[in-house]
């Protein structure tokens, strides 16, 4: 099993930046790929940024491509997401994931583990 626990999250103006860390826990993740993905309210849960095992390859959702960058650090069982140039549609609540396999990333469902998610709100 893996736990995850996200931090980082909260109350910042538009144009603002926010720095959400994933530690995990329970093993080591360089066995997995990890992601990020966010649920605004109202809406489903969408991907948001993937990062394989090693961290030499990455993916964005578009609308994050260029202000969002995801990092990971194994030693430290941890990873990152720097979130720049807010908007207030990135206003959601932030969870981080974990998985093996994947065969599509930016679906929900294919990965193992979730964290229980932080809030981040970016105001007009």
């Amino acid at each position: 099993q893996v736990q995850l626990v996200e931090s980082g999250g909260g109350l910042v103006q538009s144009g603002g930046s926010l720095r959400l860390s994933c530690e995990a826990s329970g093993r080591a993740i360089d066995a997995y790929a990890m992601g990020w993905f966010r649920q605004a309210p109202g809406k489903e849960r969408e991907f948001v940024a993937f990062i394989n095992w090693d961290g030499g390859r990455t993916s964005y959702e578009d609308s994050v491509k260029g202000r969002f960058t995801i990092s990971r650090d194994n030693a430290a069982n941890k990873m990152a997401l720097q979130m720049n140039s807010l908007k207030a549609e990135d206003t959601a609540v932030y969870y981080c994931a974990a998985g093996r396999g994947l065969l599509k990333y930016t679906l929900e469902n294919e990965w193992e583990y979730w964290g229980q998610g932080t809030q981040v709100t970016v105001s007009a």
